[in-house]
């Protein structure tokens, strides 16, 4: 039977390559919104379409969730905070743009909470943020307050 010991030896690793796609994507996905007034405009529209509340506001929000945690995801740094915003957009999504959708137009969607999940419960893995600073703050010495 095959061991694939050096995948478990190096397990920590997995998220760092979830965290590039899923970084990058997202940024990518949501950067015309961010950098066009008339991209941000139209998702407004489409928006006001489904009779979301403040359309405009609601459309600013979930850009800019979006980026932002699309940057903290890459980089990997607070992840388990990012993870938050992140999973609720997409759960807001799911009920604005895709309940009417087949479950393959739904998936994009699904898997993005499905990611936020995955960081909420394990971290961001090597090579990130979060592990700069954990390893920082372990071999510093702590106060007691």
């Amino acid at each position: 039977m095959i061991q694939f010991a050096f995948f478990k030896k190096h397990s920590g690793n997995g998220a760092v390559f979830l965290r590039l796609l899923i970084g990058t994507f997202i940024i990518y996905g949501v950067q015309d919104n961010v950098l066009s007034s008339a991209h941000m405009r139209e998702f407004a529209d489409f928006l006001q379409a489904r009779s979301v509340p403040f359309p405009m506001f609601s459309a600013f929000l979930s850009a800019y969730t979006q980026f932002i945690c699309g940057i903290m995801i890459l980089l990997g740094a607070w992840i388990r905070l990012a993870s938050i915003p992140f999973i609720i957009n997409f759960i807001v999504a799911v009920i604005i743009a895709h309940l009417d959708d087949t479950f393959r137009g739904m998936f994009p969607a699904l898997m993005m909470i499905a990611t936020g999940l995955f960081f909420l419960f394990n971290g961001a893995g090597k090579l990130s943020v979060d592990e700069l600073l954990e390893k920082r703050n372990s071999s510093s010495p702590t106060e007691k307050l």
